[in-house]
């Protein structure tokens, strides 16, 4: 499968829609690559490089934690590191000033408008732009961060309407999560797909599988096992004789009055 580029989205924005993940490990990032889906998400911690290399395929949004860069001159040396490890672009819900510093040296970038997790302190965890003047705000957010040079922008839990409206009018791949199907792409995280959410607040998906029920059974199974071991241990049929290593009787022999004289 051929690399996919920033340059590749933007040449088609408009002419198809693609499907978004955001992963947390290198299995799922294998998983949706093995699945089709081109465009990945994901934190830029340590678990960047093997994402990376589990999806060599796929384009990488990586996230740069909010607050973690101070300046924009922070936020360029974090997004040209991320780069270094595997990102293709860079997540940032910062200022457009941030957005601006980062694009100006060539980072791509992707900001973020609606519900934005770590603004919430402001908003709420709700639909973002009900109303006309809310979704006017919204749309002069997105020009703001278009301004500033962004490639991609995340658009989060806002109303259908200003969704397409916001799609149809900027340059942008706008990756949409709980915004109907306008967006360039439609986009979620690995766990609400997977049903092993455990987020305190709503989230907008639906359930592909029950991977907690799986886990709980994973677990029972972990406990089991571990008990077993115990018992083992205690009755002593661990370790048996093909665990051990020991001498032969000749070396034993010589071993014991070696060390009798010491």
């Amino acid at each position: 499968m051929p690399k996919t580029t920033v340059a590749t989205l933007l040449q088609q924005k408009g002419k198809r829609k693609w499907v978004q993940l955001h992963v947390d490990s290198a299995a799922e990032a294998a998983a949706a690559e093995a699945a089709g889906i081109v465009i990945l998400s994901c934190e830029a911690d340590h678990t960047l490089p093997a994402i990376r290399a589990a999806a060599p395929s796929a384009l990488i949004s990586a996230g740069m934690p909010h607050g973690s860069s101070a300046s924009p001159d922070e936020a360029v040396r974090a997004g040209f590191d991320a780069l270094r490890r595997g990102a293709d672009a860079i997540y940032c819900s910062h200022s457009p000033r941030f957005v601006e510093a980062m694009a100006r040296e060539g980072i791509p970038v992707t900001g973020h408008v609606g519900l934005v997790p770590n603004l919430a302190a402001w908003t709420g965890f709700r639909a973002i732009g009900r109303t006309a003047d809310e979704a006017l705000t919204v749309v002069q957010k997105a020009r703001d961060i278009q301004n500033a040079g962004a490639a991609f922008l995340e658009v989060e839990v806002v109303p259908v309407q200003l969704a397409d409206h916001i799609t149809r009018t900027t340059r942008m791949i706008t990756m949409g999560m709980g915004c109907g199907t306008v967006c360039d792409t439609q986009y979620l995280f690995s766990c609400d797909v997977l049903g092993s959410n455990t987020g305190h607040y709503p989230r907008h998906s639906k359930r592909y599988a029950d991977f907690a029920a799986l886990e709980a059974e994973l677990q029972a199974k972990r406990v089991s096992a571990f008990r077993d071991f115990v018992e083992d241990v205690t009755r002593q049929g661990y370790p048996e004789r093909r665990h051990e290593v020991w001498m032969d009787e000749a070396e034993a022999d010589a071993f014991a009055k070696g060390a009798a004289s010491l």
